[in-house]
Formats: structure tokens, C-alpha cells, sequence
């Protein structure tokens, strides 16, 4: 592409980038904001604190860890069941730290800065609890299958509350790392808050449990068996250390950590693997968004480390660009969407891929503003040319401006500017799932009825009843629609109606940036008046 071209396709996408937001409904993104955050207090295990503002829960799961003589008490339930998965919980506290570290003065702007900090404390407290040793972390509490056959509050729980951990002789580096990289984000996000002696503890834990997942390497799910049919590793564990190893470079300034995720770029797939998803299991995409932004970031870098860092920086934009339709090639180098144009990647709890990818696409967007550079989509010299009929694609050139709409048309999707008219996290607007998959949610609160539901008598009573579910699990990103833009709003559907912590996480940082975003807009326009 020429630069007379390249600049005009530029051009023609600030255009068209302000006519699609002027032309957009408006949405509160501080209110969705401050949901997604109490969404959190929904999902607590443990002993709830006084301040606790979602009333309809209670005190569950107070005696994890006692078979097995640890305190596994607290950590957060990962979906509408009473499973406590640690791969899922350390991910989602990655990404609210994440989002705080990015976007925390938006966060504090909003009145939110300590509701954000609780969010992540609440998880980083647990890991601290399920680390007992050097090389040992307690990686669940609770068994999936009888978990499933129950439909019971958590407070009425009576199905295994069994612990597995990891360690040297059953070793589980998927998890450790994350955990990991959970505990060294989040120490970043305390030290800034001016918690130094937490932040301190947070940043031995990590560093411990890195080294922990790197000297005993192995995979998690084949030392805790019982996680396979629930979160099992299809990405290995390669992509955790090196997202550990960046998160841990950010927190200590330390080069060891910079060299290993540069020393192991190409044998670990950090600069091989260009993929479509970024998920609880494959971080791919989002460590190499990470380490794009060192380029902004690390000022005296070598030639060698540069070269490295933006081979990184073009997996992470073969992601946003695929995310965005945009890499030259057809079908087979971008991710599907719906009629709609929703990012599609599979039909069980979609959402989950559009949350995290509106994150990274919001992220990257800020860093090619800070860069002046756009995003390059590129040719695959190696691509099969049958989609586009034999003939040559071109690379395509995007500005900073037009990733950040795309990701927030995703966002105003996802918030009610769909074909169904529906908001999709619970609570926004007026029309918003009613009858999520949700135990706790779908059932009387221990206020209201204090008598015991059995196992069986939950789905009798509330699983199968057709009325809306007694409490709205407010802040909560359901599964969301089909590849046709469909919702069914049934708490048998599963697929569509189960909400994960996973999915509300990354829009905490989305709606603060989309907030501000929105504040200029207005600004603009007073001035234009």
C-alpha cells in the first residue's frame, strides 16, 4: 500500500469512526460501571463483611479446607454454582487488576476506586490463604459433577466441599502462574494505593509460585483430575509463565523477568502463536498486548530485546485486527461474527471472548494513540487466496480511533444495541436476562426463607419454576446470544443465561474508558454549540 493510499484509508476511517458514534444511542457507562462491581459481592464465598451491599447472600462455604486441614474459607464462586476453580478466579483477578491499573483514575473518578480495590482484595486474600507452601497451592474446593446434580443457596450447601492442590510431585504450572501473575498485578494496584505492606506480601507470593510453575513444569488438569470436564488447559501452560513473567516484571522492575518472556518468545509461542481468543485458558493475545506496550514503556531497550518486543506487538495486532475483521485473507485469519456483528467464537458463553477482546482492542488502541502509529493489519504471504477469489490481498491500514469504536460498539452490544433490544449485563436499562442460570439468584434468600433446600428440592422448586428469578444478579455479563443474535432467556439455557466472573472482569476497565470517552464527547460538544 502506498503512503497516498495509506493515508487516505485513514481518513476515510476517522470519517466514518465519527459518524458511527455520532449517529450511536448513548449509554451509562458509569452506571454499568458501578453493576459490574457489586456483581462481584454476588459470587463472594466465605464470611461476608458488614459492608457487603448485595443482601440476598450469606455466609457459605465456612468450613473449605477443613478435611484437609487448611483455610480455604473466601474466594469467589466462579459461576451460578459453588465450585471454587482457581485457574478462573486468579484469571479474573488479573484482569479487574488490569483494568484498575489502566484505567483506575476513571475508577476513582466514578466513585468506584474502593469497590474496585475490594473486588480484587477479596480474590488476592484466598490466594494468599491457598498458598501453604513454597511449591503447593490449593487449586479447588468442591467437585463439579455433584455440585451439578444440586440446586441449592450456597449457604445451604451439602454436596463435597473436598480441596486439591498442586505441588512439586503433582504439579499444575497453568495455574500457578496465573495465580502468579494475579498476585503481581494486584500488588502493583496496591502499592499504587499506598498499601505498601500488602502490596510487599502480594509480590513474595508471586514471586514464589512463578518460580513454583517454571522449576516443576507440568500440566494442572493431570494432576487435578477432577477439573477436566470443567476448565481444563488446551492451551498448556507456555503462555501462563510468560504472562507471569511480564505481570512480574511490571511489578519488580526486575530485568530476570523481561529476559525470560524474551528468551522464551519463540520456544513458548509468545511471538508464534497468532490467534482469534483471549480467555481464561489461552492469554496469547493478552500477554502480547502486554508486551507491546513495554515499546512504549522501557526506554533504553536493546536493538535485540526491540526486535523481540515487536514481534510480539504483531501477534497481539493479528488478534485485534482479527477481532475487527480486518486481516487481509478471508475467513480463515478472523473471527467469526454474527448477522449483527457481534465477535462470535463459539456458542457456550460467548460473551466471555467479546469481554476480553474489548478489553485488549481498548488497551492497544490507547497505546497506538500514545505511539502515533495505527494498527497494521498484514498480508500472510503463505494464505490460501480462495476466499478472495485468487486474488492478492493488500494490508489495510487502522486508526487508533477506529479500534476503540469498533470495541465500543461491542461494548453498546453487549449493554443493549442488539437486534433483541437486550441489555446483557443484569441490571442495565429496563430489559436485561430475568431467569439467569444462577443457584443463589434463582432461589429465596436466607432472609426471606430460613429453612433448609434440599438438593433435590431446589430443582423442584426453583430450578424448573418458569417465573423470573426472586433476585437479579446485578453486574453480571450472561453467556449472551446465539451465532444468530438470539437470546433465550431460560435458566436451562445455560449456554446463554450462566454469568462467570470472567466475563463482567474486563469490562470494569472497558465502561471506566468508555466513561471518559464519553465525558469528551460531551465536551466537544458543548463547545461546538
Amino acid at each position: 500500500m502506498s503512503d497516498v493510499t495509506g493515508r487516505f484509508v485513514l481518513a476515510a476511517a476517522v470519517v466514518a469512526v465519527s459518524l458511527v458514534m455520532a449517529s450511536a444511542a448513548r449509554h451509562d457507562y458509569g452506571d454499568a460501571l458501578s453493576k459490574s462491581l457489586l456483581y462481584f459481592e454476588s459470587q463472594r464465598s466465605g464470611r461476608l463483611p458488614y459492608n457487603q451491599r448485595v443482601r440476598w447472600r450469606g455466609h457459605s462455604g465456612l468450613t473449605d479446607g477443613l478435611e484437609q486441614g487448611v483455610d480455604l474459607v473466601g474466594g469467589y464462586y466462579d459461576a451460578g454454582d459453588h465450585v471454587k476453580f482457581g485457574l478462573p478466579m486468579a484469571f479474573t483477578v488479573t484482569m479487574l487488576s488490569w483494568a484498575v491499573l489502566e484505567y483506575g483514575d476513571q475508577i476513582a473518578a466514578a466513585g468506584e476506586g474502593a469497590h474496585a480495590l475490594q473486588s480484587i482484595k477479596w480474590g488476592t486474600d484466598y490466594f494468599i490463604k491457598a498458598h501453604t507452601a513454597p511449591n503447593e497451592l490449593w487449586t479447588q474446593v468442591g467437585d463439579g459433577d455433584s455440585d451439578h446434580y444440586c440446586w441449592q443457596r450456597p449457604e445451604d450447601m451439602t454436596t463435597s466441599r473436598r480441596a486439591y492442590k498442586v505441588d512439586a510431585e503433582h504439579p499444575g504450572s497453568e495455574v500457578a502462574a496465573e495465580t502468579a501473575a494475579a498476585m503481581a498485578a494486584a500488588s502493583i494496584v496496591f502499592r499504587r494505593a499506598g498499601d505498601a505492606h500488602y502490596a510487599h506480601l502480594l509480590l513474595h507470593h508471586a514471586q514464589q509460585l512463578f518460580e513454583f510453575a517454571d522449576k516443576y513444569r507440568g500440566r494442572y488438569d493431570a494432576s487435578v483430575r477432577v477439573v477436566k470436564s470443567y476448565y481444563p488447559s488446551a492451551s498448556g501452560y507456555n503462555d501462563e509463565l510468560l504472562w507471569a513473567a511480564l505481570w512480574l516484571h511490571r511489578a519488580t522492575g526486575g530485568r530476570e523477568y523481561l529476559d525470560y518472556a524474551v528468551a522464551n518468545a519463540d520456544d513458548f509461542g509468545g511471538t508464534g502463536w497468532g490467534v482469534s481468543e483471549f480467555s481464561w485458558d489461552i492469554k496469547y493475545p493478552g500477554l502480547q498486548v502486554l508486551a507491546s506496550k513495554l515499546l512504549l514503556e522501557e526506554k533504553d531497550l536493546s536493538s535485540e530485546y526491540r526486535a523481540v518486543l515487536e514481534k510480539y506487538r504483531a501477534k497481539a495486532e493479528f488478534y485485534v485486527c482479527s477481532n475487527m475483521n480486518k486481516n487481509p485473507g478471508g475467513a480463515a485469519r478472523n473471527a467469526p461474527r454474527t448477522p449483527a456483528g457481534l465477535i462470535f467464537i463459539r456458542p457456550w458463553n460467548n460473551l466471555q471472548y467479546v469481554t476480553n477482546a474489548v478489553f485488549l482492542l481498548t488497551v492497544h488502541s490507547d497505546l497506538l494513540a500514545a505511539l502515533g502509529e495505527p494498527l497494521r493489519c498484514t498480508v500472510d504471504e503463505d494464505a490460501d487466496t480462495s476466499d478472495t477469489g485468487g486474488e492478492t490481498a493488500a494490508d489495510v491500514v487502522v486508526c487508533a480511533e477506529e479500534v476503540l469504536a469498533f470495541a465500543r460498539a461491542q461494548a453498546d452490544y453487549i449493554l443493549g444495541t442488539n437486534p433483541m433490544g437486550t441489555s446483557y449485563l443484569v441490571g442495565y436499562s429496563d430489559k436485561y436476562p430475568r431467569r439467569v442460570h444462577h443457584r443463589a439468584a434463582s432461589t429465596a434468600s436466607f432472609a426471606d426463607e430460613k429453612g433448609f433446600i434440599g438438593c433435590a428440592q431446589g430443582f423442584d422448586s426453583w430450578y424448573s419454576a418458569g417465573e423470573e428469578n426472586p433476585h437479579d444478579l446485578v453486574g453480571a455479563v450472561v453467556g449472551g446470544p446465539d451465532g444468530e443474535d438470539r437470546f433465550n432467556d431460560q435458566r436451562g439455557a445455560y449456554m446463554q443465561t450462566e454469568a462467570c466472573t470472567y466475563n463482567t472482569a474486563p469490562m470494569v476497565g472497558v465502561f471506566s474508558r468508555l466513561m471518559e470517552l464519553d465525558a469528551e464527547e460531551r465536551l466537544r460538544e458543548q463547545r461546538d454549540l
